[in-house]
């Protein structure tokens, strides 16, 4: 394909798509150039994730019966059918959800597919088939990826060992490595990782616009969306409705293009306000390097003590974890990612082995059973909502309600240990209430969960939590992926479930700020220890330095 130097590099026209008898694109039309980096923004179901599946030729696409308008490369008309072909035009995509192969090494994944070969006499008679990989040549190449991220990621590591933000960092790695990539599509790359990586990423990204590859980048992060990009596109309902330089636009014009009204204070400051938790005394002692923050409040017997754990979770090990929550209090969990933080749910759980001891209530709780926790009336949202937390190909009623199914014996009708089935009216009526309460974007209760958005995907796992009327709720990563509008709506509704029920709630964020503006308590993890416990009103700063690595202890004690 000869390229026309004066048309854009790609180029959309009128393009439009429906999906199980829903419009979800209506009329797009915009187009990108080389080395340009475009901010696309929009709710969750807004058509984002959609049109580039369009871009990429994916093959839902094709299975759901193509797409209206035209797609254009330098100049030429395209119609890719299958992403191989995308590919091969030099267009890459990072999708939301992981394509790695767990038990493949960092190199493998990145090279796979464009394998380096040894040439021999043997290959050249019978075949590619007979030739062995020049292993030092493709990790040379992994590297050479890998450092143009700006991370340090060994290129022998494992995908299975990787804490979830190395993962991100290898998914982007492996389009880098494409000689002829000149156009990523980014799909959310910064949902799962820390504040610190996600500025690695960013000037990463620059300076691959710098070499002349565009970028199509897809974020919730409004601020990152404005210091990256040059131009912002924002889809409300599948139709474009703004495309403007990034300069034109604060944040809040542009959270309010993206929920289609004025966003309110609440809204926009959802990662920065903080609830004000007056200390009645405090104590600073720090004659051992440790700070004690007193309240003249009674110590009630805690809802969760956690002494001495250890999770041998791969990437997030914990070493030696204690801390006290107490009913109905909202306790947050953060650190960087790959120090333990996601390990302490996930081994508290039973999904992973762990050792040390857990009460609840005053009882202790059975380590490496997941229905003992659940038995006692614990529920928990995973980080892993497609791996762990949903069954894709099923409806939506089912994955709300098969937990407490099993578990609790509802939603069921019949003589119980003899012959019961399912009430599928109450699973339908149960799972209609959490689509209105929690704006699930969906059909109805009969749409698979693959079916939906990673956003809705999100919001059924909270709901599953909820039917299960837990005393304690373990949720991790509870807005990954959820546009600004959605995330509101979800702290939102932690915390009026909380006050509503009484409900003790552990988040687990790699969003500090998130954690600060809903919970009344923050660990930090670092190193697979708690380095510190502080309220949440206290200042950005004191968390920033006990996530640097700083030998502080901090810890908020009820005394009587």
């Amino acid at each position: 394909m000869s390229a026309n130097n004066n048309a854009p590099l790609l180029q959309l026209e009128h393009i439009g798509k429906e999906y199980y008898g829903n419009r979800v694109l209506s009329d797009i039309s915009f187009s990108i150039e080389a080395g340009e980096i475009l901010g696309l923004v929009g709710e969750n179901g807004a058509g984002k994730s959609t049109l580039l599946n369009i871009l990429f030729g994916m093959p839902v696409i094709a299975s759901t019966g193509g797409y209206e308008g035209n797609l254009y490369l330098d100049g030429k008309p395209v119609h890719f059918t299958s992403p191989n072909q995308a590919l091969s035009a030099g267009l890459g995509m990072v999708h939301q959800e992981f394509s790695l192969i767990p038990g493949f090494t960092a190199t493998e994944n990145i090279l796979l597919n464009r394998e380096v070969l040894n040439g021999s006499l043997m290959s050249y008679v019978f075949s590619d088939r007979v030739s062995t990989l020049d292993r030092d040549a493709m990790r040379h190449r992994a590297e050479a990826a890998i450092n143009t991220l700006g991370v340090h990621i060994s290129p022998d590591m494992t995908v299975s060992e990787m804490p979830v933000g190395y993962k991100q960092f290898i998914e982007i790695a492996r389009e880098i490595d494409r000689k002829n990539t000149r156009l990523l599509f980014l799909d959310e790359p910064t949902a799962v990782l820390t504040e610190q990586e996600a500025e690695i990423l960013l000037i990463a990204l620059k300076k691959l616009s710098k070499q002349g590859i565009a970028i199509v980048f897809i974020s919730h992060r409004l601020s990152e969306v404005k210091e990256l990009c040059s131009r912002i596109l924002v889809l409300r309902d599948g139709t474009l409705v703004t495309d403007v330089p990034a300069k034109t636009l604060t944040t809040r014009e542009m959270a309010s293009l993206v929920v289609g009204r004025e966003s309110s204070k609440k809204e926009e400051a959802v990662e920065v306000e903080i609830p004000e938790q007056p200390v009645e005394e405090e104590n600073i002692n720090e004659t051992l390097g440790t700070t004690t923050l007193s309240k003249k409040k009674k110590k009630k017997k805690p809802a969760l003590k956690v002494e001495h754990l250890w999770v041998d979770m791969p990437g997030e090990t914990v070493r030696d974890v204690s801390f006290e929550v107490q009913k109905g209090e909202i306790f947050g969990i953060g650190g960087l990612s790959g120090h333990g933080k996601l390990g302490i749910p996930n081994g508290i759980m039973g999904l992973y082995p762990a050792g040390g001891k857990v009460k609840l209530f005053g009882k202790k709780l059975t380590l490496n059973k997941p229905r003992a926790a659940l038995s006692r009336k614990m529920a928990f949202v995973s980080e892993d909502r497609r791996g762990v937390g949903l069954l894709l190909d099923e409806p939506l009623d089912w994955n709300i309600t098969f937990t407490a199914m099993q578990t609790q014996g509802r939603f069921l009708f019949g003589i119980p240990y003899i012959f019961q089935m399912r009430n599928e009216l109450a699973m339908a009526k149960e799972t209609k209430k959490f689509i209105e309460s929690l704006s699930i974007k969906c059909t109805g209760p009969s749409q698979k969960a693959g079916e939906l958005s990673g956003g809705n995907q999100q919001k059924v796992c909270l709901a599953k939590a909820f039917v299960l009327r837990p005393d304690i709720l373990l949720i991790c990563e509870p807005t990954r992926g959820i546009d600004i509008g959605a995330k509101a709506l979800v702290l939102d509704t932690l915390k009026e479930y909380n006050r509503e029920n009484g409900t003790t709630i552990i988040i687990t964020s790699s969003e500090l700020e998130e954690l600060r503006s809903v919970c009344d308590r923050v660990a930090i993890v670092d190193d697979g220890e708690i380095v510190g416990i502080l309220p949440a009103s206290r200042p950005a700063e004191e968390f920033g330095m006990l996530m640097m690595g700083e030998k502080m202890r901090v810890a908020l004690e009820y005394t009587e």
